[in-house]
């Protein structure tokens, strides 16, 4: 489940005769794990890349500060990017701020929320832990995926006050200890009544991107559920898959440049390019209040 209500078609045939653009938004590096999943199945797209880093971690937001914090920046970005589709590549403002987004722009909205349900029919032991920031894990929208999506599975909603932080750093090059994601996973692995946690829903769009960290440092194997390959599909839903010749010309050619922009410092754009494998144009910094402006 990647939707919080039920979202406008984009005829494919409306983009028929060009690329779509798409505009992927977190407030942070962590929606580039989604991003990744949808450059796979539209790789002719126009991609902006927004992180609103000025205001993270959303997490750390009241509900009313954060629906009117998305909503404004996300009203600039609309205004001035244009895009076909929007992808709010980030779990906390996805719970909070779509219905007020969709009553507000006409463009459609793809966002991100816990993958409970899949989690619940794939588990064998029947324990799923559902890792998140402590905003997405207080939300009554989580609270109501566990209730209808259960299916009996003892379900433990598992809130991290680091790790989206600490993910982010790492992704910046920053070192970061073992000893501190450890720490974080380590309530999401449940051993009661001779059944142990075997899946975890990985609920911030940060956590896919230290993945490899998170299986080398869980104390038994789990299945990891990544939320951003079905949120690719519903992308392909709205607007259609790329065309073969258009899949074949963009694996044989440079993809167009990635727009990277941000509220409050330039976005690495060397690291970004690595992560995304693609090339990225130089980043702006986007003031809501005012035109963006380049990176000096």
């Amino acid at each position: 489940m990647t939707s919080l209500a039920p979202l406008p078609r984009v005829l494919a045939s409306e983009l028929a005769d060009r690329a779509p653009t798409i505009l992927v938004f977190d407030s942070g590096l962590g929606g580039l794990s989604v991003f990744r999943e949808v450059a796979r199945v539209r790789p002719d797209a126009h991609f902006i890349y927004a992180a609103d880093d000025a205001a993270f971690p959303y997490g750390a937001l009241d509900d009313e500060t954060l629906v009117n914090r998305v909503g404004h920046v996300m009203d600039r970005l609309i205004g001035d990017m244009k895009p076909d589709l929007v992808v709010i590549a980030c779990n906390t403002a996805s719970t909070l701020a779509l219905p007020s987004l969709r009553a507000r722009h006409t463009v459609p909205f793809v966002g991100t929320v816990p993958a409970i349900k899949p989690a619940c029919l794939a588990s064998r032991t029947r324990r799923v832990s559902v890792l998140a920031t402590p905003g997405t894990v207080r939300r009554d929208y989580t609270v109501a995926l566990v209730r209808e999506f259960a299916s009996g599975c003892d379900v433990a909603l598992v809130p991290s006050d680091r790790l989206a932080g600490l993910a982010e750093a790492a992704m910046a090059g920053d070192l970061v200890d073992d000893a501190d994601i450890a720490a974080e996973i380590a309530p999401c692995f449940v051993n009661a009544g001779g059944r142990r946690t075997d899946t975890v829903v990985l609920a911030c769009t940060h956590y896919p991107l230290i993945l490899d960290r998170l299986a080398r440092l869980a104390p038994w194997p789990v299945t990891f559920i990544d939320p951003a390959p079905a949120i690719a599909r519903r992308v392909t839903q709205l607007i259609g898959a790329a065309a073969p010749q258009e899949a074949t010309q963009s694996r044989n050619e440079d993809p167009p440049p990635v727009r990277l922009v941000s509220t409050l410092r330039p976005l690495e754009a060397d690291r970004i390019a690595i992560i995304v494998g693609r090339p990225v144009a130089p980043p702006q910094v986007l003031d809501p209040s005012g035109p963006p402006r380049g990176a000096s």
